[in-house]
């Protein structure tokens, strides 16, 4: 059954809202193996050219035939994925025919969670939002405007309890240095307490200025991903991640070479550590020990 985890009940302004329906008991994949895909969809655009950005600027007001079909092909790509992060996701509105991106590639994908962060309200005409796809309920939910202009925004998921917990950030960061390195600031303070982290999105940024010249740079995160995400037709810029703490084994990482958006995906497979997965069994009656 698909379920949409309710509009967080708490809003205090530069804090986290924090979705108290979502503190349920959860696990992890009792295989301890994780795959993260992240994912700039440009609200289902298919662009192909640098001229594309004007000549197909109108789609971003307007809706458009093109892009039911351009959803069905992200959906397809989604399917193989444990927890996706979806940025320039539109919630309900004229330009997506009121549909709401984030729960139609939800259903697409048969995702059991979706999670639509709505960062800036235009009404009808536009619903700026990340989205989070997931087949596992995490123990807690937090949805947080990020600090700057408003618009961009970070959702943190946490399976388990405590500095052995596993942390999930999903993120879309503002064009700019200096708004950037205040964003970064905030996340930094948000996951400093905790042993095992995952931080996914649209940085926009490379990886070497992530984690040597920006407030996480003392986290010992990883940067698996060497290949260029942006433009899609011909990748130059690398500019979305999936950072990792040094305790989570790599597995295996891809740049899906599949130009839908104007970003191309990228996908990482993760082993966990034993302390987030493995289960005590009970010793049968009368088995020595």
């Amino acid at each position: 059954m698909l379920r949409r985890w309710s509009t967080p009940r708490i809003a205090t302004p530069g804090r986290a809202r924090v979705n108290a329906d979502c503190l349920a008991d959860s696990g992890l994949p009792a295989d301890g193996r994780l795959r993260l895909l992240s994912f700039n969809i440009q609200v289902g655009i298919s662009t192909g050219r640098y001229h594309h950005y004007l000549t197909r600027s109108w789609q971003h007001f307007l809706p458009h035939s093109g892009r039911a079909t351009n959803l069905q092909r992200i959906g397809a790509l989604l399917g193989d994925y444990d927890l996706v992060a979806l940025q320039e996701v539109d919630g309900g509105s004229l330009r997506s025919g009121y549909v709401n991106q984030v729960e139609h590639l939800a259903q697409l994908g048969a995702f059991p969670y979706w999670y639509q962060q709505l960062n800036r309200n235009l009404g009808h005409f536009a619903q700026h939002s990340n989205g989070l796809l997931s087949r596992l309920e995490p123990h807690a939910l937090e949805d947080h405007p990020l600090p700057g202009p408003s618009g961009r925004g970070a959702i943190v998921m946490r399976f388990g309890e405590g500095e052995d917990a596993l942390v999930v950030v999903m993120m879309h960061l503002a064009l700019g240095a200096r708004v950037r390195t205040r964003q970064l600031a905030y996340i930094r303070e948000l996951v400093g307490d905790y042993r095992h982290c995952v931080l996914m999105g649209d940085m926009n940024t490379h990886a070497i200025d992530l984690l040597e010249n920006s407030p996480l740079r003392d986290l010992g995160l990883l940067a698996p991903q060497v290949e260029a995400t942006f433009p899609s037709w011909q990748p130059q810029r690398c500019l979305d991640h999936i950072l990792l703490s040094s305790a989570l084994t790599l597995e295996r990482v891809q740049v899906v070479a599949q130009p839908i958006s104007d970003h191309l995906p990228v996908a990482v497979e993760i082993r966990l550590p034993d302390c987030l997965h493995a289960r005590t069994l009970p010793v049968p009656s009368g088995a020595s020990s």
